[in-house]
Formats: C-alpha cells, sequence, structure tokens
C-alpha cells in the first residue's frame, strides 16, 4: 500500500535508522495535535509533597543505605553534547572581537579573559601572561574555543578541565569516578558507570578516562567499570516544517534529529544493575564539597531501598491472601491506599469492588522507584516537582518543566507560584521488582508527556520533537518520592563563567 506522505526512499530512510512508519507517522501527529497540558493539582512542598528529613531521620537512612541488601549498583551518567551552549556567550564575545571592537566591561567574554588564571584549563605556555587589551581577550578567546588550541568550543564537557588541586586538573569525568568511589562502589569494590555520549566523541572520553584510570583505581583502591552508552538512531524524531509536513534537506532527505534526554530511556532500560544513581555530567564540584555530596547521597539511597523494601513487603502481604473480600484484605488496602496518600501523594479513584481494589493497588506497587533530591528555588533553571492527576484518575509527584503546563491558566499560574523547589536532577532508582526481575522501563512512560520547540536547519525555520523527558514523562509511572537536599549539592556548569563560584573553586 503507497503511503500517502513518504515515498520508497523514505521508507528506506526510516528502516535504515531502526525506525518504524508507524512511529513516524505517530510522531507527525503529535505536531498536528500538540501534547496535552499537564493537569496541576498543586506544588510538591514541604507541608505536601516534599520530605524534609530531620537530622535523625538522615542518620536513620544513611545507616538503611549502610545496611540494606542491593542486586549491583551504578552510576548513570547523562554527558550527551557538545559544550557549545557552555560558551555561547563566548562565541558571540569572539565574533565581536573579530569584527575589530571591543567588549563592554560586564561581557562574559571580557570577565573570562581578565580572570583566563583563575581556570583550570589555565596554562601559561598557551595563553601567555594576562593583559587587559582587546588583542590579548581575542587571543585568549580564541585559544579557548578553537584550534590551534584547548577547542573547547567542539569538546564534551565532560573532558573539559573543571577543578584546580595542588597536583592534578580534574575533568568533569574524573570528578564522576572521584564521587563514585564514594558512594556507590560495589561490594567488591567495582565502581560501575554508565555514560552516556555523543558518537563521535567516544575517542575523547576515552582518551580522557585512560589518562587518570589506573591512577584513582591505585589511590581509592577500587575498580571502575565504565561504558560508554550512545542515543540509538532509531530514538530520533522527525522534523517538520510549520505546516506539520516532513523538513526535507536540500537533497530531498527527511532530516531527523535527536529527541532530547527522553530517548536515554532506552539506554537505562538496558542497565542491569538494581540501585542506579542518575546525576548530570556538570552537576560535580571541587572536591572540597565532597563530604557532603556523599553525605546526601547515601541519605538518597537510603530514603529509596527504604521505599523499596515498603512496596516490596505490601506486595508480598498482597500474596499471602488468598481471599480480596477478607476483612484482612480490605484493612491492608486501607493501610496501602493511606500510605500512598501520605508518602507518595497518590490518591487512587474510589472503587467499591474488592477485587478491583487489590489489582489497581498491586498494580501500583508494582512499578519502578525512584527518590529525588530537590533543592529550595534560589532562581537556578530546573524543572518542578508537583502533584499531578494522571490519565487514570489518580495522582502522584512529578517533575515538570514549563512547557508542559498551561501558564494561562489560573490555577496552574498559582500553583507554579506557590512552588518552592525545584529538581537539580539527583535521583535514584531502584530498578528490580520483588521477585528480583528487572521493571521494563519503557512500558512505564507517558507518551503523551513531549514537548514541541522550534528550531532551525541551514536558516530554514522547522519544528522539532523531543521524547517526553528522561526523569519527566519517562518516568511518569514510577512511585516517586522527593526529599529536600541543601543547596551545597548542587552545583551545575551551565555557563564557562560558573567555573568561578566557589563551588568550583580551591
Amino acid at each position: 500500500m503507497r503511503h500517502i506522505m513518504f515515498n520508497q526512499k523514505d521508507i528506506a530512510q526510516i528502516e535504515g535508522r531502526g525506525a518504524s512508519i508507524k512511529n513516524v507517522d505517530a510522531q507527525i501527529e503529535h505536531f498536528k495535535n500538540g501534547f496535552p497540558w499537564m493537569k496541576i493539582v498543586g506544588p510538591a512542598t514541604p507541608e505536601r509533597g516534599i520530605c524534609v528529613l530531620s537530622p535523625e531521620e538522615e542518620r536513620e537512612a544513611e545507616e538503611y543505605c549502610a545496611n540494606a541488601s542491593v542486586d549491583g549498583k551504578c552510576k548513570f551518567v547523562p554527558a550527551s553534547g557538545a559544550a557549545s551552549r557552555m560558551f555561547k556567550d563566548i562565541f558571540s564575545a569572539l565574533s565581536v572581537l573579530e569584527d575589530g571592537k571591543d567588549l563592554d566591561p560586564d561581557d562574559p567574554g571580557r570577565r573570562l579573559a581578565s580572570q583566563i588564571e583563575k581556570f583550570a584549563f589555565y596554562d601559561e605556555k598557551l595563553f601567555g601572561e594576562p593583559e587587559d587589551s582587546a588583542a590579548f581577550r581575542r587571543t585568549a578567546l580564541s585559544k579557548v574555543l578553537g584550534e590551534p588550541g584547548l577547542g573547547y568550543g567542539s569538546k564534551p564537557k565532560g573532558v573539559i578541565k573543571f577543578h584546580r588541586y595542588a597536583d592534578e586538573v580534574r575533568t568533569a569525568i574524573a570528578e564522576h569516578l572521584v564521587e563514585a568511589q564514594a558512594y556507590m562502589r560495589g561490594a567488591d569494590s567495582v565502581c560501575r558507570l554508565v555514560v552516556t555520549i555523543s558518537p563521535e566523541h567516544r575517542g575523547l572520553f576515552e582518551e580522557a578516562l585512560g589518562e587518570i584510570r589506573g591512577i584513582y583505581e591505585k589511590r581509592y583502591g577500587v575498580r571502575y567499570d565504565v561504558e560508554f552508552t550512545v542515543q540509538d538512531k532509531a530514538t530520533d524524531t522527525i522534523a517538520v516544517d510549520r505546516k506539520n509536513r516532513p523538513f526535507r534537506t536540500d537533497d530531498g532527505s527527511l532530516l531527523f534529529r535527536p529527541a532530547g534526554h527522553g530517548a536515554l530511556i532506552y539506554n537505562l532500560d538496558k542497565v542491569n544493575e538494581e540501585l542506579v544513581s542518575i546525576k548530570n555530567i556538570d552537576n560535580v564540584a571541587h572536591e572540597k564539597l565532597l563530604p557532603v555530596t556523599v553525605r546526601y547521597k547515601k541519605v538518597l539511597i537510603g530514603k529509596a531501598l527504604e521505599l523499596r523494601d515498603r512496596l516490596f513487603g505490601y506486595l508480598r502481604r498482597f500474596d499471602a491472601l488468598p481471599d480480596p473480600r477478607s476483612a484482612e484484605c480490605r484493612q491492608l488496602c486501607d493501610e496501602v491506599e493511606n500510605f500512598f496518600d501520605r508518602v507518595l501523594c497518590v490518591q487512587l479513584p474510589l472503587t467499591h469492588d474488592c477485587a478491583e481494589r487489590v489489582s489497581m493497588l498491586r498494580e501500583k506497587l508494582d512499578r519502578p522507584v525512584r527518590v529525588c533530591g530537590m533543592v529550595r528555588n534560589e532562581g537556578e533553571p530546573g524543572g518542578g516537582p508537583f502533584i499531578v492527576a494522571g490519565k487514570d484518575g489518580s495522582t502522584s509527584l512529578q517533575i515538570l518543566e514549563s512547557v508542559q503546563f498551561n501558564k494561562e491558566d489560573k490555577g496552574t499560574a498559582d500553583a507554579v507560584g506557590r512552588s518552592t523547589h525545584f529538581n537539580p536532577v539527583d535521583i535514584i532508582c531502584c530498578l528490580h521488582d520483588y521477585k528480583g526481575r528487572k521493571f521494563d522501563l519503557l512500558s512505564h512512560v507517558d507518551h503523551r508527556a513531549g514537548f514541541i520547540s522550534s528550531k532551525s536547519y541551514q536558516g530554514r525555520e522547522l519544528k522539532a520533537l523531543e521524547l517526553p523527558g528522561l526523569w519527566n514523562g519517562a518516568m511518569s509511572d514510577w512511585n516517586t518520592l522527593f526529599v529536600e537536599v541543601p543547596s551545597d549539592t548542587f552545583n551545575p556548569v551551565k555557563t564557562v563563567l560558573d567555573l568561578l563560584r566557589p563551588a568550583h573553586m580551591e
């Protein structure tokens, strides 16, 4: 049967990427119809939705982390893409200088050049002695961004030198190795990391890892098992023009684009370990903050394992009850519903049928677990924690991006205005069920939670589709707990000047 939108060459291109016509058709329907707004019930706050632990509760969580059994540990580090956004302002500044003009006093490029000696990547042989001149600024910025020089404008964040120490300089990936040995080493002293990269950056990451692996293994008494994984091309999404027609390049080919970090749910689904810590490549700090980082990682791990065991216990108790109409079963249902409401903000649709009630509770219990650190909102960018009503009528805790909710809706605007925290992507996951089997993570994705954005290709406007974000819709159907963590645990490097913040200096 002839496809109304694609010719045989198109179909061959789609199938050659490992995708299917059915999925591409569904993507085009999303462009045409959009995605539904998330129905916000209210913000997750310390009053309801965010767990604020006392010092004693933090100690108990650390103890639980130390004593609970786990079927393997892994640190999952999203690190795909180049650092071009990190240096966006510096590219603009260099363009001004190359036009023969000088920079304003508060221009980011001028700040970088004037404080170049403070950055871990400064090398006197490469940059020379700093000078207060347009010529030096132009030379310094060009050497930071291009070749000959550091070439940071096209390299991934993971291999950029972030921090200086008395006897070494560490890249972002190096800091992740140091962190991992402190809270994610296994009983066999193996530290397993899965790092998501772009294919073209594999050589750079392997070189950076090769320079430090042996040194750190000897220093910390561990063995690092590091896997570099790439986003599957089959998860790329088709681009369309303003009229929602497939966007075509100059040679008539279809244009596909990476579908955002939501595509990484496919990579995460391939992880075999039970306990997984997720933390972005740029969210690392100088080792002086390692004690607080490690402590609260262990707190989050403890809370995740405690939640896992609570849910497993309920499922085993249901297994032991043969009659869903018994008083004992009704009592257990009441207990579970109260726990869901009180701890996870999950309220279920009312039903008077005993068997249906048990089935619904079991289905809600038997899901992957995530515990997300939440930081007080002090103006940093990040997704927000909310209580959301789902398509099945139940409520749950979700991390939403601003593009997912209708800002024109008065109730939504009020909920956003009352929000107190944001998500720093500090997440602990439990990926095995109560019988020791891996969850199928792809079956817990809310496919209605994608994003549509405006982009361009060679000067032509297009619309791009992002899959439900990894910690947004891709984890929509997980059992979720939000826990407040101190701001000292969140130190992202979104722009190069962030490296001048105290958290990144000696």
